[in-house]
């Protein structure tokens, strides 16, 4: 893990007495990047280059967060060696990755925009391979902060291609991350995460503000299944919920499955919110002629505070069913 990597894990609420380094702010402007994949590198100085120009525009139109999505470093494969075959590709990327994590690690600082660089495979830590059958590698993804913090999170739940020794290979995470900064309580929850009620569960009694969710998904159904959970998660967590993906398939010399996404941002279905909760999207495409789509919006992180404090219209609160039986009736 890298130097500065904070684990912020403890259970939060604003009413608990605990003394925050800063108010909530009012309103919060993120932008959303669905990364082009297909658009080719010369390697990664080539893609530090492009991130630290995006952050420049971003935060020249007052965005304080960059997000990008999920294996967003898939794009390195276009200066990869030609003869990687899909077991090989995992262990390059993350052999890449150390080199990338230090291109982009001072950006935050410079351009004071925080970065969600997308998601990336790393190592696993050789205590986990040794304890078991573990499968060598993560998909983390990193969220850099203006102050020098970083936080890594690895995917919890992974889908079929991930697990598989015959592809990628990978193996779980085991803890969600949970970072304050300038007052904002922020989760990332990677892709298939946010398809899981059981993680949101656990992370409500935190009540966390922002929730960013970084994807990948090759097909609509994909996309829908991960923009639609990401929808409910606003609704049960009364937080702002951002979405992206990538778009295209990497450049590489063989033929590979394309991806689709789009952005949005998600707030509850609450009237003063405008009642539908999607304050802003970009509808997904496969293809795009540039660096991918970018969109920029703004969160009321008043208004959804004050909503988990009394002020929405049948919100629970942080509810588990514990109370709950499940019976099978004959």
């Amino acid at each position: 893990m890298a130097p500065g990597v904070s684990a912020a894990t403890a259970p939060f609420s604003r009413n608990s007495g605990i003394i925050m380094a800063s108010p909530l702010p009012k309103t919060f402007r993120i932008a959303l990047w669905a990364t082009n994949i297909a658009h080719p590198l010369k390697g990664i100085e080539d893609w530090a280059a492009m991130v630290e120009a995006q952050m420049a525009e971003v935060a020249a139109a007052g965005a304080r967060l960059l997000m990008m999505p999920e294996y967003a470093a898939e794009q390195w494969l276009s200066f990869a060696p030609p003869a990687l075959t899909p077991q090989d590709e995992i262990p390059w990327m993350a052999a890449q990755s150390e080199t990338a994590f230090d291109a982009i690690r001072d950006l935050p600082a410079k351009h004071k925009v925080a970065l969600l660089a997308g998601t990336m495979p790393v190592p696993l830590e050789s205590s986990r391979q040794e304890a078991g059958n573990a499968a060598p590698w993560l998909n983390r993804a990193w969220l850099l902060l203006p102050d020098g913090r970083a936080i890594a999170q690895d995917k919890l739940c992974l889908t079929p291609a991930e697990k598989d020794p015959e592809s990628w290979n990978l193996s779980t995470g085991h803890r969600l991350q949970l970072v304050t900064w300038e007052g904002i309580r922020i989760a990332v929850v990677i892709c298939l995460d946010v398809e899981l009620p059981a993680l949101a569960a656990k992370l409500a009694p935190a009540r966390p503000d922002l929730i960013l969710v970084p994807s990948q998904t090759g097909s609509l159904a994909g996309y829908h299944r991960v923009f639609s959970c990401a929808r409910a998660r606003a609704v049960e967590l009364q937080s702002a919920v951002a979405v992206c993906g990538t778009v295209g398939a990497a450049a590489y010399g063989r033929e590979r499955a394309g991806t689709i996404s789009g952005c949005s941002l998600f707030l509850p279905c609450e009237e003063r919110l405008g009642s539908h909760g999607r304050a802003a999207e970009i509808a997904p495409v496969g293809r795009h002629d540039s660096c991918g789509p970018l969109l920029l919006a703004d969160i009321p992180l008043a208004a959804l505070d004050a909503l988990r404090g009394g002020e929405a219209e049948v919100w629970p609160g942080a509810w588990d069913a514990a109370h709950v039986d499940v019976v099978e009736v004959k």
